[in-house]
């Protein structure tokens, strides 16, 4: 059997080597490595950042305060959002800030992943080329991996620039995750069950990445309400509301509904503002917010310790508001429904899904001819 490595021996090998802060957005395959430090750390030596793009300036101010480098967390998918400060800050050739990335390679060439992974995964290596990262695959025994992460350190220090060690899946041992207090009782799946009983036959849906889509879909089918209309944006985490937006200003006389998740929110809280200036009114703009990243390993965010209503109002939606557990969603859903968009609709969630929650059956190039065919008819 692999060797799977502690993630308290690589956390060792980064300090000794010098690390004193750690910092990303949760990643599924460094779910047990982020699971260690959340409980491991106190609050000024562990961040979860908005993006991964957050996460490297962050690293960078770090270092200009200690002297000392940061390690950045990220899923590959991340890269993208990291690569400018990457490049046009900490770079070798403009500031010079060391720091560790740890990416999680989903998608990795000959392993089976979900489709929205596998070109990421395919240039996840290239990319840290072409941006004269120089990297390794962490090793897969606490021996190797060791090794390597004092190497990543030393190489970042001596070159004074970024350096990556790559994580394929089933590196880490497994580690036991800390469990927020539940704010709310109400399931995420519950919701979405009162959201397909409200959303009309013509209306159109944009999901969010990770499970409310595939909760979605599963009760699209058991209902047989799925005539199409829905979009699951199984990738790029934080454009939901983006492309329902464009849905929107595409089709005016149809009501467009975005379906979005707190983390997702939080990465790209700029839309907010996109939203609320141009004021599309048929867009309604609904958050499912469970306070974690529930896809890749339950985390927390800060989704539920801000006010996103007032945010919302702020940026120009004509209505916000939250539902918790004593108030009526059916109601609440209907008067969204029928109220002038932009609106948006704050639903507590408790964090979790079913163990058993399947995946779409069809492709993404499927669900993209059918909505297209749909939205035209």
């Amino acid at each position: 059997m692999t060797d799977r490595v502690p993630s308290e021996s690589l956390r060792q090998a980064l300090e000794e080597a010098g690390v004193g802060f750690y910092t990303g957005v949760p990643d599924s395959l460094l779910k047990d490595f982020c699971a260690y430090i959340s409980r491991e750390l106190p609050a000024d030596r562990h961040l979860i950042a908005a993006n991964e793009g957050n996460s490297v300036a962050l690293a960078v101010g770090y270092y200009l305060g200690t002297g000392k480098p940061a390690l950045v967390y990220m899923q590959n998918s991340g890269q993208g959002n990291a690569v400018n400060p990457l490049s046009s800050l900490a770079h070798h050739e403009v500031y010079g800030i060391p720091m560790v990335l740890l990416v999680g390679w989903r998608g990795q060439p000959g392993v089976s992943d979900e489709p929205q992974h596998m070109v990421q995964g395919a240039i996840t290596l290239s990319m840290l080329d072409d941006l004269a990262i120089p990297h390794r695959v962490l090793g897969r025994s606490t021996e190797a991996a060791t090794a390597d992460a004092k190497w990543a350190v030393e190489h970042a220090e001596e070159r004074k620039g970024p350096v990556a060690l790559v994580v394929g899946k089933g590196t880490f041992a497994p580690e036991s995750s800390p469990k927020p207090t539940p704010r709310f009782t109400r399931s995420r799946e519950d919701a979405l069950r009162s959201f397909v009983e409200i959303a009309g036959p013509r209306d159109a849906v944009v999901a969010t990445t990770g499970k409310a889509g595939r909760e979605l879909d599963e009760l699209r089918i058991a209902t047989g309400t799925d005539a199409g209309a829905d979009f699951l944006n199984v990738g790029a985490m934080g454009h939901a509301s983006q492309i329902a937006m464009g849905v929107a200003m595409a089709q005016p006389d149809r009501r467009v509904w975005c379906l979005d998740g707190d983390g997702a929110i939080l990465m790209h809280m700029g839309a907010l503002a996109i939203i609320g200036r141009h004021c599309p009114d048929n867009l309604r703009h609904v958050v499912l917010n469970n306070g974690v990243h529930d896809s890749v390993g339950g985390q927390p965010s800060i989704g539920l310790d801000i006010d996103l209503p007032a945010i919302a109002l702020a940026c120009g939606y004509r209505s916000a508001k939250t539902v918790g557990d004593d108030d009526d969603l059916a109601a609440a859903l209907t008067e969204l429904a029928s109220s002038p968009g932009p609106s948006l609709l704050e639903i507590g969630l408790a964090p979790g899904a079913r163990k058993d929650l399947g995946r779409p059956g069809t492709t993404t190039a499927q669900r993209r001819d059918r909505l297209m065919t749909w939205l035209r008819s």
